[in-house]
This record gives structure tokens, C-alpha cells and sequence, in this order.
């Protein structure tokens, strides 16, 4: 019996007349995501860096390239605020560099220093490390149905469903 299970005895008991099937999956999705994000708030303030902090050096990271900050809120699905704040401390730390767009110089774009790259490539393996070990209990197969499963779910809460 699991944390999830523990809750929806107690709702069952308290509220008999409540549906809670749906947290065997919503609570769990949102129960594993908390765990996971504590452990790698954890781990990033061993190197100096919030979990949102990260967020923006991955983006940056995977695009390859400096992006708008209007770019990395939508891909981080942060506020504008809260970018200019990441970015900010980021800038500081000499993670980030900020720069002014040549052909539009409205925005400002935000691109990785050589130290941002590198903190990066140390950290992502680590970060995807404890989430491999978070999938440890199950086989390949296993795993690529509940992906496959998952992202269903996800397509369906992303485009506004349910």
C-alpha cells in the first residue's frame, strides 16, 4: 500500500459517496512529480541553482542557439517575471549571457556562456540518472507503456481536455 492508496481509503471512508478512482493515476502523477522535483531541487542547490534556474539553462541548452526571453518562458511555461528573475541571477553567476537582437531590437535574448554549457553537461546526466532510478522497478517494456500511456494523458490535459 502506497501513499495514494492510504489517501483514497481515507477519502472512501469520509466520503463514501465521492468517485476517487481518478487519484490511482492523478495522485500518483502528481505525488511522483513532487518527490522527483524535491530531489532535484536537492541536488541543483548543491551546485548553486534553483530547479526554474536549470529549467532555462536546459532550454538554452537544447536549443542550441540564444533565444528571446519570451522564447524560454513559453518553453519553460514560466511568467515573463519569473524568466527575467532566473535570467537575472543566471547573468550573475555567468551562466548566461544577455544580448540585444540585431534585425528586432525589441526583447532581449538570452544565450549560454561556456560555463552554462558546461554546468549543464555535468548536471543532466545526473538529473536523468535519478529519474532512471525513479523507473528502476520496471522493465523496458513496461516503461515505454507507461510513456506511451502517459503521454496520452498529457496530449489530452495540454490541449485543454479534461
Amino acid at each position: 500500500m502506497d501513499s495514494v492508496d492510504r489517501l483514497r481509503a481515507e477519502w472512501e471512508r469520509e466520503a463514501p459517496e465521492l468517485d476517487v478512482a481518478p487519484i490511482a493515476v492523478a495522485g500518483r502523477i502528481t505525488r511522483i512529480a513532487a518527490l522527483l522535483d524535491a530531489r532535484a531541487e536537492a541536488a541543483l542547490a548543491d551546485a548553486g541553482l534553483t530547479r526554474g534556474e536549470f529549467d532555462v539553462l536546459c532550454a538554452l541548452r537544447r536549443a542550441g542557439r540564444a533565444l528571446r526571453a519570451a522564447e524560454v518562458s513559453t518553453i519553460t511555461a514560466a511568467s515573463p517575471a519569473a524568466i527575467t528573475k532566473r535570467a537575472d541571477t543566471l547573468v550573475r553567476a555567468g551562466l548566461v549571457a544577455r544580448g540585444i537582437p540585431h534585425r528586432d531590437r525589441r526583447g532581449v535574448l538570452l544565450e549560454l556562456t561556456a560555463e552554462g554549457r558546461a554546468a549543464v553537461d555535468r548536471l543532466m546526466p545526473e538529473h536523468l540518472a535519478r529519474e532512471a532510478a525513479a523507473l528502476g522497478g520496471l522493465d523496458p517494456a513496461e516503461a515505454t507503456a507507461l510513456a506511451a500511456l502517459l503521454s496520452r494523458v498529457l496530449v489530452r490535459v495540454e490541449g485543454g481536455g479534461s
